[in-house]
């Protein structure tokens, strides 16, 4: 049977008589048993990774630039209608640079033979490459590094991040790991010219404790620490919140990580910046003491979650920047509509979610006065957004 794409979904999947298919496009005729693309969209190009067809890394690859452009502002835009949030999203910052800096790897030991790379899409089964072509140059050995891991430790889960001086890598083994091993997997930090490795939470062996710059910071980056994707994202993120807040004096950092937006809104404004990860925020911390030249920079632990910062605490703040996870902020966002702060940044991973939150704040009296969306998970259904609400 043939059937043809009717649009593709909010994964990139293409939907055609009620059934999905990968590596389509709007318009195609599709055969139902095989999923071979029997007539082609004119806007179908070449994918450019050799392990694109199998490999659940990417999904759209295969689609011209302006249309696939126009495919994830129309996520964004969906989303905010249904909430009866209607703004116009303008051009897409196209941020992926040089390369994703950070990558997660699955490795496992087949018929006698280790294996790396990433799953299937929708599925468990290992597609094994031996390089990613959307990867910075310094984790295109990233396989290599993962499989001589694996040999070691038999099957795991390892991410490397490619930091300013060096590769940081952290794995999680599926067995713990004996005392008699520790000796030789040191000895692979050296052997791979790593910066440091950690298996299962604990620490092997350290070369340099690896930094990454944040404006005029330097700060040490905790293991298996959240990074924007890319260098390129980072930037464009962090321009977009700077020229939302304006000359805002007093600003909050919510969800704040290891300070992306914190360390350069502290070149400017005086800084509190809260998160529930413990170690990121002792970096961000250690890095604020050891920058001169900024404003006052206070950093906090708490579980934003469960215990986000009400309406009261709010008031010694003219701005607010959150950037949650991909779950979004309700709690926090409810008590920012209940707030007085003048400005709010919303940074979001997810249309859906962000959506909701903006809901939640133009009830409460706020207007969304600027959207960016911003393309540093290229040739994937994610997309990253800022948003500023003010009354």
């Amino acid at each position: 049977m043939q059937v043809t794409i009717e649009h593709l979904n909010w994964r990139g999947e293409g939907v055609g008589s009620g059934q999905t298919f990968r590596n389509v496009l709007s318009g195609e005729t599709v055969d139902t048993a095989t999923g071979q693309v029997l007539q082609s969209s004119l806007e179908r190009i070449a994918p450019f990774c050799k392990h694109y067809v199998k490999c659940g890394g990417c999904q759209l690859q295969h689609w011209q630039q302006a249309p696939y452009q126009e495919w994830k502002r129309n996520l964004i835009a969906t989303a905010l209608e249904r909430r009866g949030v209607n703004f116009p999203v303008g051009d897409i910052i196209d941020a992926h640079g040089v390369g994703r800096r950070r990558v997660s790897l699955h490795v496992r030991r087949r018929d006698g033979v280790v294996q790396a790379g990433f799953m299937a899409a929708r599925s468990h089964d290992l597609i094994d490459i031996d390089q990613c072509p959307i990867l910075v140059p310094a984790l295109q050995n990233a396989t290599d590094i993962a499989r001589k891991l694996g040999a070691k430790l038999g099957d795991c889960d390892v991410s490397i991040t490619a930091a300013d001086n060096g590769l940081d890598v952290s794995s999680k083994a599926e067995r713990k790991v004996a005392d008699e091993q520790m000796p030789k997997l040191a000895a692979l930090v050296g052997e791979l010219n790593l910066a440091r490795l950690s298996i299962n939470g604990n620490m092997v062996a350290t070369r340099a404790v690896p930094v990454v710059s944040i404006g005029k910071a330097l700060v040490q980056v905790p293991p298996g620490s959240f990074l924007q994707a890319t260098k390129a994202g980072e930037e464009a993120l962090a321009n977009l919140v700077l020229a939302s807040l304006g000359k805002s004096k007093s600003v909050a950092d919510l969800f704040c990580g290891v300070g992306p937006f914190a360390l350069r809104i502290a070149e400017r404004a005086k800084v509190t910046a809260i998160d529930s990860d413990k170690p990121a925020i002792a970096s961000l911390a250690q890095a604020a003491r050891l920058t001169t030249g900024l404003k006052p920079l206070k950093a906090e632990v708490r579980d934003l979650m469960r215990e986000p910062l009400v309406a009261n605490e709010l008031k010694e703040f003219d701005a607010v920047v959150f950037d949650p996870p991909r779950a979004g902020a309700e709690a926090q966002a409810r008590q920012l509509a209940k707030s007085t702060v003048k400005a709010i940044v919303a940074v979001s991973c997810d249309p859906v979610t962000f959506a909701r939150d903006a809901e939640i704040l133009v009830g409460g009296g706020y207007k969304l006065k600027t959207l960016t969306a911003v393309d540093q998970f290229k040739w994937t259904s994610h997309v990253e957004i800022v948003g500023m609400f003010g009354k």
